[in-house]
């Protein structure tokens, strides 16, 4: 973003000196393009996440973990607990279930839009992965390109080798809920 942010004003100096100064005309050609190109650029920076845009740092919650966090027992009340908690904290959470979350849960399938409605999340936010198909690698792979960490109790040993951030303090966030208080190692 800083770099941009150089192009872009010295790219509006160099314009400014061409207009100003007697038999400098010729800069224009080349400093209103820059300017113009340096603008776009910054734009682009901020609207995709850069510092300016003051977006809220991304969480993945592993669902199929965390619904369990209270008491042992699979309740979609303790996701809907640990996300308002992360939310009042400044994360923009997500969630990913195994595709047997919703069985555990209500005794049947339940697809993304369903978690996403019951879990008052836009319908971007959660995600069932597909049947025989296991959640962690989903779940770390949207954390390494979201720049996320994970919320979950798991410690994902078998996927250390392909994603060795998962070793470093921190990434993983384990935590509880007991008597409806979340209480994460943030």
């Amino acid at each position: 973003m800083r770099v941009q942010l150089v192009l872009f004003v010295t790219s509006i100096a160099l314009s400014l000196v061409a207009l100003l100064a007697p038999g400098l005309q010729d800069l224009l050609l080349l400093g209103v393009p820059c300017a113009l190109a340096s603008l776009i650029l910054l734009g682009r920076a901020v609207l995709s996440g850069g510092p300016l845009s003051k977006r809220p740092p991304a969480v993945v919650l592993d669902g199929s973990n965390v619904m369990h966090w209270q008491d042992g027992v699979p309740q979609l009340e303790t996701v809907r607990t640990v996300l308002s908690h992360l939310k009042e904290r400044g994360f923009s959470p997500g969630v990913i279930f195994d595709a047997n979350a919703g069985y555990l849960l209500s005794g049947s399938y339940m697809h993304d839009g369903s978690f996403a409605k019951a879990l008052d999340l836009p319908h971007d936010r959660v995600m069932v992965v597909a049947k025989g198909t296991p959640a962690d690698p989903t779940i770390l792979m949207a954390a390494r390109d979201l720049g996320a960490r994970i919320v979950t109790n798991d410690r994902y040993r078998d996927c250390v080798g392909e994603y060795p951030e998962i070793s470093q303090c921190g990434h993983l966030i384990r935590g509880t809920v007991q008597g409806g208080q979340v209480s994460l190692d943030l």
